[in-house]
């Protein structure tokens, strides 16, 4: 048996960061529209958004290498990484406004200030860092930004890593001191807080089975009550699908024409943690290195502070593995369900394509606790077995489609797929996720509700000053912002 619910304006799948965030910006907008949350998890943010399971970095191109790309004229490419920069502004500029109007509070439970570092090794890799830093440099958004290649200085920025090492080649680093330390889980149950204060209705244990269109154009979605089995059928004007992983399973049962031939790769991450008070006290700083050839751009090694539930610790890592699954708590059938008529001619060309990425992968799967601390003592010298544990992080489930580049690319990054009459959207795709939440939620409104985005303007430009506007052309304005948001965020303590 079961029973019929009455419509909803929205319909939210995943408790994770972009269903929060979608949220919360429409409860600004149309306070009046009646939203319902559908978590499979215990709680919001136990997936992907979980603190444990990701780096937390608040991506922001201050530290990581692939944003930056060397052409073969010689020239660095900083397109990406003025791009991601932001998008971060933008959701800060969002958090601060919630802050500021007390809607959630407590900044430091979430975001921390936390310097962001580049450090390569090697000639050839430092003239790159020193070519990227005078770009950069150049740019309004990367003011303050400081380069050095001189060790006594890099003692004094990374004692840990640089305590016995042996410099019998060049190194050097970039380093921004206002970076942050972001913890997308606390976050995130902030505010689904919000979010039910304002009378959403957030049904954790709740699994979206299934969904169709019904003959009006709405959408009926088939939720079981993961407890006790129950079946309810809810429908809705507008549909998100933002579960993560799982995202791509009801995408393809929605039928849109939109979704279909896409397939997705999982990639699952093991951290090395350490959380000896003795040794995380000689480390205060993300540092980010550089990806070794042929792994995929979110396997770029890092040794990072983190504060999760007023405890520092230090992660490195990430290591690549595999797991069938979409998800962290998903099923072994993940993969090959997904797999349909319509994307087995793309997913069979990504095999072919990536040969080198599976033979990676491979080799990662089989590293033993020994051989990835080799890697790490790339970072920490004298790191010692003992004191790190093995961490298995979060699922990211990374795209796969035909593209002008060819059949079966696999896509870093994330990307919207929506139906032509704006309906349903479902967000696919991984790293930089839920540091650009905010811009990437903007994009999915433009996308499905354009015609009240210009009645929406002025309350968007209230809650992000910077709406609309190119912050890299604009000097002043960054200025503006990087004060207000760092005041409110308490970012400046």
């Amino acid at each position: 048996m079961s029973s019929i619910q009455k419509k909803q304006d929205v319909i939210l799948i995943g408790g994770g960061i972009m269903s929060a965030t979608l949220g919360a910006l429409l409860k600004e907008l149309v306070p009046d529209w009646e939203i319902t949350v559908f978590e499979r998890q215990a709680g919001p943010g136990e997936e992907s958004s979980n603190e444990w399971n990701n780096a937390g970095t608040g991506h922001s191109s201050l530290c990581e290498i692939n944003y930056t790309v060397e052409q073969p004229d010689g020239t660095v490419d900083i397109s990406k990484a003025i791009k991601v920069n932001e998008e971060f502004q933008v959701s800060k500029q969002f958090w601060s406004y919630l802050i500021n109007s007390g809607l959630i509070r407590n900044p430091r439970d979430f975001i921390v200030p936390l310097p962001h570092m580049s450090l390569l090794q090697g000639e050839q890799n430092v003239a790159f860092l020193k070519k990227r830093f005078e770009v950069l440099a150049q740019n309004p958004l990367f003011q303050g930004m400081e380069y050095s290649d001189d060790p006594a200085k890099l003692r004094e920025w990374i004692p840990l890593i640089m305590q016995d090492r042996v410099m019998n080649k060049p190194m050097a680093a970039t380093r921004y001191e206002t970076g942050t330390d972001v913890n997308f889980g606390a976050l995130t149950r902030m505010l689904f807080a919000h979010l039910q204060r304002k009378n959403v209705v957030v049904k954790c244990k709740h699994n979206v089975d299934d969904l169709k269109r019904t003959a009006d154009g709405a959408w009926e979605l088939k939720v079981r009550n993961v407890a006790s089995g129950a079946v309810e059928r809810h429908t809705a004007k507008f549909v998100f699908i933002g579960g993560g992983g799982g995202s791509l399973h009801l995408l393809q049962k929605s039928g849109i024409p939109e979704g279909k031939g896409i397939g997705g790769f999982p990639v699952s991450g093991i951290f090395l943690v350490c959380q000896k008070p003795e040794i995380v006290a000689q480390h205060h700083a993300k540092v980010y290195g550089k990806a070794p050839v042929g792994a995929p751009p979110m396997s770029v090694p890092h040794l990072d502070t983190r504060l999760i539930d007023g405890k520092e610790s230090l992660f490195f890592g990430p290591f690549a593995g595999f797991s069938p699954k979409f998800l962290k708590f998903g099923s072994m059938f993940d993969l090959i369900t997904s797999v349909n008529a319509d994307n087995l001619i793309t997913m069979l060309a990504a095999g072919v394509n990536n040969v080198s990425l599976t033979a990676y992968l491979i080799r990662q799967v089989m590293l033993s606790k020994e051989e990835r601390m080799a890697d790490l003592r790339d970072f920490v010298p004298n790191a010692k077995s003992e004191d790190w544990e093995l961490l298995e992080a979060g699922q990211r489930v990374q795209i796969i489609k035909n593209t002008a580049a060819g059949k079966g690319t696999l896509q870093f990054g994330t990307e919207v797929i929506s139906a032509a009459d704006g309906s349903i959207a479902a967000l696919l795709g991984a790293s930089p996720g839920a540091s650009t939440a905010v811009s990437v939620m903007l994009e999915l409104m433009k996308k499905c509700f354009p015609q009240q985005m210009k009645e929406w303007e002025p309350k968007l430009r209230e809650m992000i000053p910077s709406y609309g506007v190119a912050l890299s052309k604009n000097p002043e304005l960054i200025s503006e912002i990087h004060a207000s948001t760092a005041q409110a965020l308490g970012l400046n303590k």
